[in-house]
C-alpha cells in the first residue's frame, strides 16, 4: 500500500481526501476558466480581429497582426509568473490563486468591449493590445498555482501524474467551451456576428469567474505551504533564489515545451487560417473539427498522466515528443488532400501527440523544483517557453506559409520543436513516485538518491 506522502498535515484521511478532491475541483475550473479566456482570443482572431481591427491589410497581412497582438499575452506571461511565483512561494498558494483568476476574468470581460477600427481607428487595437499584455499577467501566475494546489494535496506518491493532469485537462475543455461559445454565437447572431456576436463569449466569462471564486475560496492551503509555514522556511526572494538555484531547471523545462506548446496553437489557431485560405474549408466545420479534437483531449490527457505514474514521466513525455514530429508530416499530408473527410480527420485526431506530452507534463515540471522555490520555478520554466514556442507559433507558421506556400514548411518547424523538446527533457531529473514534500529530496545527490515512495 502506498505510504502516505503528506502525514503531518493535521487532518484525518478522509478530512484529506476531501480536501484533495475540492483542491483538484478548484485547480481545474481554474484551469478551464484560464484556458476559455486565453484561446478564446485564439479563436477568434483569425476569423474577426484581422477585419475588425486591420481593415485595411491583406488578410493574411490583417491576420499577422492580430496574431502579433495575441503573442503580446505570451510575452506577459513570465512577467506574471515572476510576480505571482513570488507571492505564491511567500504568502501561499490559495490566496495567489484567487487573485490571478480575478485578474485574468477581468481582462477577458474587458477585451467583450473593445471597439473596432471603425470606431476609434489604430486606438482599437492598441487597447486590445494592453488588455491582453494585462490577461497575460494572471495566466502566467494561474498555472504554477493551480498545478501545486492539485499536486501538494496528493496523499501519495504514485499518482501525482495523474492528479496533476485534471489541471492540465482544463485547457481542452476550456477550448471546448470557447469552441462552443463561438459556434452558438455565430448562429444566433448570423451577419451580425462581427458587429456585436463575438463580443458575447468574451462577456459571459465574469460569470465563469465567479464561479471559480467561490469553489476557490473554499479551499485551504496546501500541507507543504503551511509546512514551510510553520518551520518558517519560506523564502525572502524566491525568484532571485530560484534562478540562482536551479537556473537548469528553469531552462530545460521552457525547453521540454517546444514540442507541446508550439504545435499546439498551430493546430487550434493556424488551422483557420490554413483551412480558409489554403484549403478553402468552411469556418464552422473548422470549429466542428476542433471541438471534437479537444473532446479527445478530455480523454487523452489523463490516460497520458495515467500512465506517466506506471512508465515513468520522462519517459511518458520523450514518446509524445518523438510522436510529435513524425505527427506533422502525416497531419498536412492529410491536409492538403482537399477532402473535407481527411481534413476533419486530421483535425480530430491532432491534440493526441500534444496530450502525451501534456498530461503528464504538470508533474514532470513541478518536481524538478523544491518546496520552498517551486511556484517560482515552475511558473517561469512553463511560461518562458510561452515567449520562445506559444506566441511566436501561429506568427511563424504564417510567415512560412506567405512565403513558401507549403504547409510542409511547417511540418519541418514542428520536427525541430520536437528536437529540441527530446534533448531537453533527457537533461532533466525524474523525480516520478518519489518523495517530494521535502527539501532534503532537492540535495546535491539529485533524484537518483532520493529514497522512493514504498508502493
Amino acid at each position: 500500500m502506498a505510504t502516505t506522502q503528506l502525514a503531518g498535515s493535521g487532518l484525518s484521511d478522509r478530512e484529506h481526501s476531501a480536501q484533495l478532491r475540492r483542491a483538484v475541483i478548484a485547480s481545474t475550473v481554474g484551469t478551464v476558466i484560464e484556458a476559455y479566456d486565453f484561446l478564446l482570443y485564439v479563436l477568434v482572431a483569425p476569423l474577426v480581429f484581422a477585419k475588425l481591427f486591420f481593415p485595411s491589410s491583406d488578410p493574411l497581412v490583417g491576420t499577422l497582426q492580430a496574431f502579433g497582438i495575441y503573442a503580446v499575452g505570451f510575452i506577459a506571461r513570465p512577467v506574471g509568473a515572476a510576480l505571482f511565483g513570488h507571492y505564491g512561494d511567500r504568502i501561499g498558494r490559495k490566496a495567489t490563486l484567487i487573485a490571478t483568476l480575478l485578474l485574468t476574468g477581468l481582462s477577458t470581460f474587458a477585451v467583450g468591449f473593445v471597439p473596432s477600427y471603425d470606431s476609434i481607428g489604430i486606438w482599437g487595437a492598441i487597447i486590445l493590445t494592453v488588455v491582453r499584455f494585462i490577461q497575460g499577467i494572471g495566466i502566467g501566475g494561474e498555472w504554477g498555482g493551480a498545478t501545486l494546489i492539485a499536486m501538494e494535496w496528493a496523499k501519495t506518491n504514485a499518482h501525482r501524474g495523474f492528479i496533476t493532469s485534471w489541471p492540465q485537462w482544463g485547457a481542452p475543455a476550456g477550448l471546448f467551451i470557447a469552441n462552443i461559445a463561438v459556434l452558438v454565437f455565430s448562429a444566433v447572431s448570423g451577419d451580425q456576428f462581427f458587429v456585436w456576436g463575438w463580443r458575447v463569449p468574451f462577456w459571459i466569462s465574469v460569470v465563469m469567474v465567479g464561479i471559480g471564486m467561490w469553489i476557490r475560496l473554499g479551499i485551504l492551503e496546501t500541507p507543504v505551504f503551511q509546512r514551510l509555514l510553520d518551520e518558517q522556511q519560506v523564502a525572502r526572494a524566491p525568484v532571485l533564489e530560484v534562478f540562482r538555484k536551479q537556473p537548469r531547471e528553469i531552462i530545460l523545462t521552457a525547453l521540454c515545451r517546444m514540442a507541446e506548446q508550439g504545435p499546439f496553437y498551430i493546430f487550434v489557431a493556424f488551422i483557420f487560417t490554413y483551412g480558409t485560405t489554403v484549403l478553402h474549408s468552411s469556418r464552422d466545420m473548422l470549429l466542428f473539427g476542433v471541438l471534437l479534437a479537444t473532446g479527445v483531449s478530455t480523454i487523452t490527457l489523463p490516460v497520458s498522466g495515467y500512465i506517466s505514474d506506471r512508465i515513468g514521466r520522462k519517459r511518458m513525455y520523450l514518446i509524445g515528443a518523438v510522436t510529435m514530429g513524425i505527427w506533422g508530416f502525416v497531419y498536412f499530408a492529410l491536409l492538403n488532400t482537399m477532402v473535407p473527410g481527411w481534413i476533419f480527420l486530421a483535425i480530430v485526431v491532432s491534440l493526441i501527440p500534444h496530450d502525451m506530452m501534456y498530461g503528464p507534463q504538470g508533474a514532470l515540471i513541478a518536481e524538478c523544483f523544491s518546496p520552498r522555490l517551486r511556484y517560482s520555478g515552475a511558473s517561469l520554466g512553463y511560461h518562458l517557453s510561452s515567449v520562445i514556442a506559444g506566441g511566436p507559433a501561429p506568427l511563424i507558421a504564417t510567415a512560412l506559409l506567405a512565403s513558401t506556400g507549403s504547409g510542409y514548411s511547417v511540418a519541418i518547424y514542428i520536427l525541430i520543436c520536437a528536437i529540441v523538446t527530446v534533448g531537453a527533457t533527457v537533461l532533466l531529473p525524474d523525480y516520478t513516485n518519489q518523495d517530494i514534500s521535502q527539501e532534503a529530496a532537492y540535495g546535491a545527490a539529485g533524484p537518483e538518491r532520493a529514497a522512493p515512495a514504498q508502493t
